[in-house]
């Protein structure tokens, strides 16, 4: 099915954008995840349901829903979320793959303003903006305050990467030709990888209204896996630089600085002042040395709250 469409199509010539929705006891929120989903403006999708051996009562509440488009499917084994996700893309049908999260919901016209953007048959990979709903603070703001490039943007994403997970869309055909979908190994930044990868033959194209909403949480993956999260940068980042045409971007060199910053700020939290200063040193004069030495000056309690 052509993908060169206009908003013109008929609903049963549209392409069926397969909604990747991995799970593990994730029973809190995923109503709301799943009924952003059925209201969807754009109607022709499924939503593929990744069950990641959930303990708690989330298969109950998915099969509560009455739709044919929602399939559940149970993992025969518990895996790292991005082996997951690829568990999750092989049992989907779609032109188009686009993702969601239990604990984030979309607005209803997430769909229909995304899936034109493909028209482009040059285009692999379709963002947008969205809200960060902090539950503590009771706060919402804008992801993005300022626009972001389009087109082939493989440096810009090294210099700042700015895709978010619950808004991101990709060509069913342009994952299926990369050399390994999301790296399996990966828990914590295997969509950031899949997307730089891409972005090195395909287009993007972003959405810049808030389509989405981004839960802020104390359960959120991201905030409690730091260490893991390091250790997976630094083998990212070194097989990065291996791959062709990559290495001279300018933004690599960045991504660099970014890892060592990490790496400090981290040793920073815990109280390695060796580590930190280590890190500190290796870093030129610019905005992580900077942010590094006031890390540094902070009492640990602060210190810690602020990583947080």
């Amino acid at each position: 099915m052509s993908l060169n469409a206009s908003m013109e199509w008929s609903e049963a010539d549209r392409p069926l954008v397969s909604v990747i929705m991995n799970c593990y006891n994730g029973e809190k929120y995923l109503a709301t995840a799943v009924e952003s989903v059925i209201a969807q403006t754009y109607q022709n999708w499924e939503l593929v349901f990744w069950d990641n051996q959930s303990s708690d009562s989330s298969a109950k509440i998915f099969r509560r829903f009455n739709d044919r488009r929602l399939k559940y499917h149970y993992a025969p084994s518990h895996t790292l979320l991005y082996e997951a996700r690829n568990y999750a893309i092989s049992k989907s049908s779609g032109q188009l793959l686009a993702f969601l999260d239990v604990d984030d919901w979309w607005v209803p016209e997430k769909l229909e303003k995304q899936v034109p953007r493909f028209d482009d048959p040059k285009v692999g990979i379709v963002c947008a903006n969205y809200w960060i709903v902090n539950e503590a603070r009771r706060s919402k703001r804008e992801f993005l305050r300022t626009s972001v490039p389009e087109g082939y943007v493989l440096n810009e994403l090294l210099e700042s990467y700015f895709v978010g997970m619950l808004t991101l869309m990709l060509r069913s055909a342009a994952v299926a030709e990369m050399e390994r979908q999301f790296d399996p190994r990966y828990h914590v930044i295997g969509d950031s990888d899949l997307v730089i990868r891409m972005a090195a033959k395909w287009k993007l194209a972003c959405v810049r209204e808030p389509i989405a909403h981004y839960r802020l949480h104390d359960s959120n993956e991201s905030l409690h896996n730091k260490e893991r999260e390091l250790r997976e940068l630094e083998c990212w980042t070194r097989e990065l630089g291996e791959i062709e045409g990559v290495r001279q971007q300018p933004g690599y060199s960045t991504r660099l600085n970014e890892l060592e910053y990490f790496r400090g700020m981290l040793a920073a939290s815990k109280g390695d002042r060796k580590e930190a200063l280590r890190a500190w040193k290796s870093l030129p004069w610019g905005r992580y040395r900077m942010r590094l030495s006031i890390a540094l000056l902070l009492p640990l309690v602060v210190l810690k709250a602020v990583r947080r």
